[in-house]
């Protein structure tokens, strides 16, 4: 009988902690719906509607977010390097509020970026993609070489003939992986409180590396699981991202300055990708962080120098690497942490 009552109490206790995290998840999430609804602008576009919204001003920087996002991560990415510029952030197909269109393929994305510059006026920027906005990023600079200044790779998705970017196959991160397919806002809540460490491991980042991080760090890490909510705002887009494959592009037609950067320990497994498309641009740098994982935790001053250099740094003629072959060999050596 104790046994039996004791077993009643806890699942009473039980039951009374997840109304009351309900509660608290309900709370939060109208305030994340309501932030997000109320920071942005549609423009309607040759391409369609696009959802974007802008912070700063200076040189224009269009700002491509990654998987999982829209343009509120857009916009924290470019809060640790954009000072000084006019940043565009756009929220890629299916994110948000941007549509799903007929055509869903990096190239018709990139057309989409020119729609959007065109609707603002904006003839030539800086471009910057981060991770899963790394393809589309590529294809601008491809399609639409005239507009691009600089463009700027972070832990980037390419194409590497041995190696796939993703989510790495732990258990725990499959399993968060699930939640978010599914589209389970309060069950990834939940987990972001109770299971911090697999929603880290889940976003490509080491947990010890994040555990010991400093208080601003880990609470950039938080800042950036929160942007993944509301997941049923944002499931369409991430369904985009992993139905694309990827194949070769025709890099050595880049004629623009590139700066690639990636890290050694990003369970994305971005690394292999980045020096490969390093290799086939010609004058690109790349710089690797020996530690931070996929969202380069505690790196973020290293990372704006490096950025803060590359766009200071004048311009080679059209055609020319502005790097020798040992400087650019220099370029791929790790740098400590």
């Amino acid at each position: 009988m104790a046994v039996r009552n004791l077993i009643r109490i806890l699942s009473a206790a039980a039951s009374a902690a997840t109304l009351v995290a309900y509660a608290r998840y309900r709370k939060e999430i109208r305030e994340i719906r309501d932030c997000v609804d109320r920071g942005s602008t549609i423009a309607e576009t040759a391409a369609g509607p696009i959802e974007y919204a802008e912070a700063g001003a200076g040189e224009p920087l269009l700002l491509i977010h990654g998987a999982g996002g829209g343009y509120d991560q857009g916009l924290l990415i470019a809060r640790d390097f954009g000072e000084g510029h006019r940043v565009i952030a756009p929220s890629r197909f299916g994110y948000l509020k941007t549509p799903v269109p007929e055509d869903v393929s990096p190239a018709a994305q990139a057309d989409a970026h020119a729609a959007l510059l065109d609707f603002l006026g904006i003839g030539k920027c800086i471009v910057a993609g981060a991770s899963a906005g790394a393809p589309s990023a590529i294809e601008f600079a491809l399609g639409y070489p005239d507009r691009v200044r600089a463009l700027i790779l972070l832990v980037p998705r390419t194409y590497d003939p041995t190696n796939s970017v993703g989510v790495d196959d732990s258990m725990r991160s499959q399993m968060v992986l699930r939640l978010v397919e599914a589209s389970a806002d309060f069950l990834f809540w939940l987990a972001m409180r109770v299971a911090r460490s697999s929603v880290v491991r889940f976003l490509g980042v080491p947990p010890e590396l994040e555990a010991a991080a400093s208080d601003e760090d880990r609470r950039q890490v938080t800042e950036i699981m929160r942007s993944v909510l509301p997941l049923s705002s944002r499931v369409a887009g991430i369904a985009v991202d992993s139905g694309i494959t990827l194949s070769p592009w025709p890099l050595e037609r880049i004629r623009v300055p590139v700066l690639i950067i990636s890290a050694a320990d990003d369970l994305f497994k971005t690394l292999p990708g980045a020096q490969f498309t390093a290799e086939h641009i010609r004058g690109a740098e790349l710089r690797v962080l020996k530690r931070g994982g996929h969202l380069m935790v505690g790196q973020g001053a290293q990372v704006k120098s490096w950025i803060r250099q590359f766009l200071e740094r004048k311009p080679a003629p059209a055609g020319k690497s502005p790097l020798n072959r040992k400087t650019r060999a220099r370029d791929h050596e790790l740098v400590p942490a």
